[in-house]
């Protein structure tokens, strides 16, 4: 049994010595000391000893096993120091090279324009309403007084998921769910992404953005309304901006009016750009149709309001003077590094 221990305490010492991995040193260690190892398996034999021979095959036992669990130590010991000598090369740093740049982001265009038109209602008072992008046929289309058939929603043709739901034409269906939630005073603006069955080119997209307005209270008039657009575009234009409103229809407001803006390029000068008018069209506007109020259970009799909606991508065209509307989708780096 002596020699039994003295050729256990060897061949661990001599295993011990090839090992490189902390888990084979794991199993090392369950092989030669666990409850199954085999020191363990000969301690099982003490009983078959003399009484004289017991005490010393007991004190050789545990001096082996002290023996293994030293070696066992200091071999972990080594393969730690190793591994984080392994680590500190592989994520060793020269202090002395010049360091790198990193690139700062910007806002895209458009959003940087949707900030600031959202910072300008906000100090008027507004409220920034969000609603879902598939709609039905009522919010987008009937509870606007365009009933089915209707001849205006040839312009808004849009991309129908079946017959009553659809990807909307305009956030004006944000406005007819608030109208039904929330009851007169009421001042929001509703922006995000619409959708009509349009070919791309220069000036259409089947995607793009609008930001529809909507003021409820009482005595709301054509001027309030002229008031709030001739605001916004001085805060986006500068304040030599004008704009005109010219008579138009809308089936949802009556007054209904195209809210033009001075040309960029010529100031109203008259030029190829805005076809010697002086004016470019940016969007429509007008005080909501009594039908439309009656529809959200609004009383027209005691309530007015007004309503507009601009196109996100044309007001950001004239703010930074692009001409073509494909540009904002491309995602090209050199074009957006520019702004």
């Amino acid at each position: 049994m002596k020699e039994q221990l003295l050729s256990i305490e060897a061949r661990a010492k001599e295993e011990l010595s090839g090992i490189s991995d902390s888990k084979l040193l794991e199993e090392l260690r369950v092989k030669f000391l666990g409850k199954k190892g085999e020191i363990t398996a000969i301690l099982k034999q003490m009983g078959k000893l003399s009484a004289e021979e017991r005490p010393v095959i007991g004190q050789l036992a545990n001096s082996v096993r002290a023996d293994i669990e030293n070696a066992i130590s200091q071999k972990q010991a080594q393969l730690k120091a190793a591994l984080a000598e392994k680590k500190l090369a592989a994520e060793k740093l020269d202090v002395t090279l010049p360091g790198r740049r990193g690139r700062v982001g910007r806002p895209h265009p458009l959003n940087a324009v949707m900030a600031e038109v959202e910072e300008v209602f906000l100090g008027m008072g507004f409220d920034i309403v969000e609603g879902p992008e598939v709609e039905t046929d009522h919010y987008c289309f009937e509870a606007l007084n365009m009933p089915k058939h209707h001849p205006a929603r040839d312009t808004q043709d849009t991309f129908y998921i079946n017959e009553n739901v659809l990807l909307r034409t305009q956030t004006s269906s944000v406005q007819i769910r608030t109208m039904e939630k929330i009851k007169p005073p009421i001042r929001i603006i509703s922006p995000g992404r619409v959708y009509r069955s349009d070919a791309v080119d220069a000036t259409h997209s089947p995607l793009f953005h609008q930001i529809e307005g909507l003021v409820i209270d009482k005595g709301v008039t054509m001027a309030d309304l002229k008031g709030t657009l001739e605001l916004l575009m001085k805060r986006l234009y500068g304040d030599d901006c004008r704009i005109r409103l010219r008579p138009h229809h809308f089936p949802y407001t009556e007054p209904s009016a195209e809210v033009d803006i001075m040309c960029f390029n010529c100031h109203g000068e008259g030029c190829s750009m805005c076809k010697q008018e002086g004016y470019v069209e940016l969007l429509g506007a007008g005080m909501v149709h009594p039908k439309v109020l009656e529809g959200c259970g609004i009383d027209p009799e005691i309530y007015s309001g007004f309503a507009f909606g601009i196109g996100l991508e044309r007001i950001t065209m004239g703010r930074y003077n692009i001409n073509d509307l494909r540009l904002l989708y491309e995602n090209d780096v050199r074009f957006l590094e520019q702004f």
